[in-house]
């Protein structure tokens, strides 16, 4: 029943959305305000489930469910927001309210929650994940992160692993521009091996953007203009949470290089947070060094390891330190220089 938590994001921007004002503004002092609060007063736990539990989750249908029912909930509130803000008589600092609720639900569900279903098997879904990549226009996450993303992972060829030193905001430019560069690439190597030409219809980056474009004309038909700006600035707000978790997932790890080839992905190459109520409203995202190791373990079965690098604490905790480098910097670089010393951290070269 602990996953129940999952639908705290989607109530609290649907409050935000529906009660308005400064209201509006519920949603982010929650998830960004109030949990990491209560987070510095947690401990996580280490426990992992045995493999009778596991057994026990992998037939219980209700985690595909809770997962599945995202999308929808998604849809819903994508609908109120673009209904809500295109009210020509709302004050601005209420349309600033609105729109960050609306970005909470874009990186939390739009971005978050499609990349657990990117990750899982079937075609249907395959297909959710990019329903709601495509309600916060970032569809090319789906090709890079799962072909790009975890085969580079922890190494200077991956934009979305942050580097030791590198401060946040230089890292949003570089994993936004190169990581929409890679999905490009990707693509037209994939298609190069049936001799396919880039600009064909089977080039799926190419049919992402005309989805996005398609997507944004839809809303300035039905709205307007303004509707359409503000919509781009809520799923900017999500893209720069989920960047702002890539930023904080990998940061100063590295992959040593043998012989020309990058060691498997370990635990150790991933942070990791027990933080209980980070890992609820992420679907686990936050145990994600046994993400990496094994990409294709649901998220209820993610399990800690011991030698994996932890953080001090939860994501969204650590998501507001990262916004001031200084303090990111002197947490993070203790940390690490004291992991290195360790007979696990060594490993890092």
């Amino acid at each position: 029943m602990k996953y129940f938590l999952v639908y705290t994001t989607p109530i609290v921007v649907l409050f935000s959305l529906f009660l308005g004002g400064w209201y509006s503004f519920t949603a982010i002092v929650v998830l960004f305000g109030f949990i990491p609060f209560l987070e510095l007063f947690t401990v996580g736990s280490t426990k992992n489930l045995n493999s009778e539990e596991e057994k026990q989750i992998e037939q219980n249908p209700i985690y595909d469910f809770l997962l599945y029912s995202l999308v929808p909930l998604q849809y819903i509130i994508a609908g109120v927001f673009l209904f809500k803000i295109s009210d020509y008589s709302l004050p601005l600092f209420e349309k600033i309210g609105l729109t960050t609720a609306f970005g909470m639900a874009c990186g939390v569900l739009g971005i978050n929650a499609a990349h657990e279903l990117g990750h899982r098997q079937t075609k249907l879904e395959g297909f959710l994940s990019k329903l709601l990549l495509a309600s916060t226009q970032y569809l090319h996450f789906y090709i890079e992160h799962n072909r790009g993303h975890h085969k580079n992972v922890s190494t200077d060829e991956d934009p979305a692993s942050a580097k030791y030193g590198e401060s946040i905001y230089h890292f949003f430019g570089r994993s936004i521009i190169n990581s929409w560069i890679s999905a490009w690439k990707l693509e037209k190597k994939r298609l190069s091996l049936t001799n396919t030409p880039w600009w064909s219809i089977k080039n799926e980056m190419l049919r992402f953007q005309i989805i996005q474009l398609l997507i944004l004309t839809l809303i300035f038909l039905t709205f307007n203009l303004n509707t359409v700006l503000f919509y781009l600035l809520a799923s900017g707000i999500g893209i720069l949470l989920l960047e702002g978790v890539n930023y904080i997932e990998h940061y100063g790890l590295r992959r040593v290089k043998k012989n020309g080839r990058y060691e498997r992905t370990m635990p150790i190459h991933s942070w990791n947070s027990n933080h209980p109520i980070g890992r609820l409203l992420l679907l686990e995202l936050s145990r994600h060094s046994d993400h990496h190791y094994i990409s294709s373990r649901k998220y209820p079965l993610l399990r800690h390891f011991d030698e994996s690098p932890q953080m001090p604490t939860g994501y969204p905790g650590m998501m507001l330190l990262a916004l001031i480098p200084p303090l990111w910097f002197r947490v993070m670089h203790k940390r690490i220089e004291k992991y290195r010393k360790t007979k696990r951290g060594l490993a890092l070269g």
